[in-house]
């Protein structure tokens, strides 16, 4: 089963839509023990970096997360990704979960329409679990205001909006993340999402 977090700052139904879609096992769950219990974590994420994390906070669920993170397979997407860093810096400096090295910034580059809303291409920097099947020429679909700002041996795929933006990142052990909605990204997305469900199966 996997546990995606509900803890108020989610796009979690669309999230779950996909799981049942491809027929993964899933729920919608803030408990402790079910996640703890899960083959594996989705943490989703919309809205503003220092809410989300005030919201992961009063959960209670922010010690649970960075330990069974390190036990089994893990992914953030789009906000979700983003909490992930150490840091962000959106209307505020707001610490993460520190999962992954890095921060999380404004996207300010001259003459971008901000945010980045929109279907783009992955540029694929290292072999991943998720991106197995995966091609040149897959589009995913963003929309963001902010990106990371890590070490590239972090980043499993980029995409071009003004300069290199983080895609898909990686810890390099169970900690995934996805600056796109994989479940709005159609066949590359579910291919993303079947890829992470047989990684937390193959972990039971």
């Amino acid at each position: 089963m996997i546990a995606i977090i509900d803890y108020g700052a989610g796009n979690i139904f669309s999230v779950k839509n996909a799981l049942d879609f491809l027929g993964v096992e899933n729920k919608l769950t803030k408990d402790k023990d079910e996640i703890i219990n899960a083959d594996g974590i989705i943490l989703p994420g919309v809205g503003a970096y220092p809410w989300a994390m005030k919201m992961l906070k009063e959960s209670g669920l922010v010690d649970t997360i960075k330990e069974q993170s390190q036990k089994k397979p893990f992914l953030g997407i789009c906000l979700g990704m983003q909490l992930l860093f150490e840091k962000g810096f959106e209307f505020e400096e707001c610490d993460g979960l520190g999962l992954i090295k890095g921060e999380v910034r404004y996207m300010d580059e001259p003459d971008l329409i901000i945010p980045h809303m929109g279907w783009n291409e992955l540029e694929f920097n290292m072999e991943c679990p998720l991106t197995q099947g995966l091609t040149d020429n897959t589009y995913v679909y963003f929309v963001h205001s902010y990106k990371a700002v890590c070490d590239s041996e972090n980043v499993v795929a980029y995409s071009t909006y003004g300069g290199k933006v983080p895609a898909l990142v990686s810890d390099g052990k169970t900690v995934f993340g996805a600056q796109f909605h994989p479940e709005k990204s159609g066949d590359a997305g579910l291919s993303i999402l079947k890829n992470f469900a047989q990684l937390c199966k193959e972990g039971k």
